[in-house]
Protein backbone atom coordinates (compact mmCIF):
# COMPACT_ATOMS: atom_id res chain seq x y z
CA UNK A 1 0.00 0.00 0.00
CA UNK A 2 1.04 3.62 -0.67
CA UNK A 3 0.34 6.70 1.64
CA UNK A 4 0.10 8.87 -1.96
CA UNK A 5 -3.35 9.71 -3.26
CA UNK A 6 -4.75 7.40 -5.76
CA UNK A 7 -6.73 7.97 -8.26
CA UNK A 8 -9.55 5.71 -8.57
CA UNK A 9 -9.97 6.55 -12.62
CA UNK A 10 -5.98 5.60 -13.04
CA UNK A 11 -7.03 2.43 -11.32
CA UNK A 12 -9.03 0.99 -12.61
CA UNK A 13 -7.45 1.51 -16.08
CA UNK A 14 -4.83 -0.68 -15.07
CA UNK A 15 -6.76 -3.56 -15.49
CA UNK A 16 -9.20 -5.29 -17.62
CA UNK A 17 -10.03 -8.39 -15.47
CA UNK A 18 -14.02 -7.93 -14.72
CA UNK A 19 -15.43 -9.90 -11.19
CA UNK A 20 -11.83 -9.45 -10.02
CA UNK A 21 -11.64 -6.47 -7.28
CA UNK A 22 -8.32 -4.92 -6.88
CA UNK A 23 -6.81 -3.75 -3.50
CA UNK A 24 -6.77 0.28 -3.57
CA UNK A 25 -5.89 0.97 0.15
CA UNK A 26 -6.60 -0.34 3.34
CA UNK A 27 -8.17 1.18 6.18
CA UNK A 28 -7.53 -0.07 9.63
CA UNK A 29 -8.96 -3.81 9.79
CA UNK A 30 -10.48 -3.40 5.86
CA UNK A 31 -9.83 -3.35 2.58
CA UNK A 32 -11.20 -1.02 -0.01
CA UNK A 33 -11.36 -2.88 -3.04
CA UNK A 34 -12.66 -1.57 -6.89
CA UNK A 35 -13.60 -3.98 -9.31
CA UNK A 36 -15.07 -3.82 -12.91
CA UNK A 37 -18.60 -5.55 -13.37
CA UNK A 38 -20.42 -7.00 -16.15
CA UNK A 39 -23.61 -9.66 -15.99
CA UNK A 40 -23.86 -11.97 -13.20
CA UNK A 41 -21.84 -12.55 -9.86
CA UNK A 42 -23.40 -15.59 -8.17
CA UNK A 43 -25.47 -16.41 -5.31
CA UNK A 44 -23.65 -16.12 -1.98
CA UNK A 45 -23.83 -15.27 1.97
CA UNK A 46 -21.29 -13.39 3.48
CA UNK A 47 -22.14 -14.93 7.30
CA UNK A 48 -20.29 -12.71 9.66
CA UNK A 49 -19.69 -9.24 8.01
CA UNK A 50 -21.78 -6.75 5.86
CA UNK A 51 -21.08 -5.64 2.30
CA UNK A 52 -20.60 -1.96 0.97
CA UNK A 53 -21.09 -0.80 -2.53
CA UNK A 54 -20.75 2.17 -3.83
CA UNK A 55 -21.17 2.20 -8.12
CA UNK A 56 -18.37 5.05 -9.21
CA UNK A 57 -19.66 3.83 -13.30
CA UNK A 58 -22.06 2.35 -14.95
CA UNK A 59 -25.47 0.48 -12.92
CA UNK A 60 -25.26 -2.43 -10.59
CA UNK A 61 -28.05 -4.31 -9.65
CA UNK A 62 -28.25 -6.36 -6.27
CA UNK A 63 -30.44 -9.16 -5.81
CA UNK A 64 -31.17 -10.09 -2.20
CA UNK A 65 -32.90 -12.66 -0.35
CA UNK A 66 -34.74 -11.26 2.76
CA UNK A 67 -37.23 -12.85 5.23
CA UNK A 68 -40.19 -11.10 3.29
CA UNK A 69 -39.06 -12.85 -0.13
CA UNK A 70 -36.62 -11.96 -2.83
CA UNK A 71 -35.73 -7.95 -4.43
CA UNK A 72 -33.66 -6.10 -6.37
CA UNK A 73 -32.00 -2.95 -5.77
CA UNK A 74 -31.26 -1.40 -8.99
CA UNK A 75 -28.30 0.93 -8.05
CA UNK A 76 -27.14 4.19 -10.38
CA UNK A 77 -23.66 5.75 -10.63
CA UNK A 78 -22.81 7.25 -7.30
CA UNK A 79 -25.05 5.28 -5.04
CA UNK A 80 -24.12 3.06 -2.29
CA UNK A 81 -25.34 0.04 -0.48
CA UNK A 82 -24.61 -2.22 2.68
CA UNK A 83 -25.66 -5.92 2.12
CA UNK A 84 -26.23 -6.97 6.04
CA UNK A 85 -24.71 -10.08 7.29
CA UNK A 86 -26.11 -12.87 6.55
CA UNK A 87 -27.85 -11.95 3.75
CA UNK A 88 -27.71 -14.56 0.51
CA UNK A 89 -26.94 -12.01 -2.71
CA UNK A 90 -26.35 -11.33 -6.21
CA UNK A 91 -25.02 -8.80 -7.86
CA UNK A 92 -25.03 -7.95 -11.62
CA UNK A 93 -24.19 -5.44 -14.25
CA UNK A 94 -26.45 -5.87 -17.64
CA UNK A 95 -24.45 -3.20 -19.05
CA UNK A 96 -21.53 -2.85 -17.02
CA UNK A 97 -19.93 -0.85 -13.73
CA UNK A 98 -17.32 0.25 -12.02
CA UNK A 99 -17.90 -0.62 -8.09
CA UNK A 100 -16.31 0.69 -4.94
CA UNK A 101 -16.88 -2.22 -2.38
CA UNK A 102 -15.50 -1.63 1.85
CA UNK A 103 -15.00 -5.30 4.03
CA UNK A 104 -12.65 -6.45 6.12
CA UNK A 105 -9.55 -7.71 4.91
CA UNK A 106 -9.56 -11.40 3.95
CA UNK A 107 -13.29 -11.28 3.06
CA UNK A 108 -13.78 -13.50 0.01
CA UNK A 109 -15.50 -12.46 -2.97
CA UNK A 110 -17.75 -15.30 -3.21
CA UNK A 111 -18.39 -14.99 0.37
CA UNK A 112 -18.87 -17.86 2.94
CA UNK A 113 -21.76 -20.33 1.46
CA UNK A 114 -22.02 -19.91 -2.62
CA UNK A 115 -23.63 -21.25 -6.01
CA UNK A 116 -21.31 -23.26 -7.86
CA UNK A 117 -18.44 -20.58 -9.37
CA UNK A 118 -18.78 -19.95 -12.48
CA UNK A 119 -15.33 -19.49 -14.55
CA UNK A 120 -15.90 -15.51 -15.54
CA UNK A 121 -15.68 -14.99 -11.48
CA UNK A 122 -12.75 -14.41 -9.77
CA UNK A 123 -12.83 -16.63 -5.90
CA UNK A 124 -10.30 -14.08 -4.64
CA UNK A 125 -9.85 -12.07 -1.00
CA UNK A 126 -8.71 -9.23 -4.17
CA UNK A 127 -5.85 -8.59 -5.57
CA UNK A 128 -3.54 -5.75 -4.81
CA UNK A 129 -3.18 -2.85 -7.15
CA UNK A 130 -0.29 -2.69 -9.52
CA UNK A 131 -1.21 0.69 -10.66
Amino acid sequence: MTNEPISLSGALASFDALWSPRIVTRVNDYDVRIAKVQGEHLWHVHDDTDEFFLVLDGELHISVREPDGERTVVLPQGAVFTVPRGTEHKPYAPSGAAILMFEPTGTPTVGDRHDEIPDHVDATTGHELNA
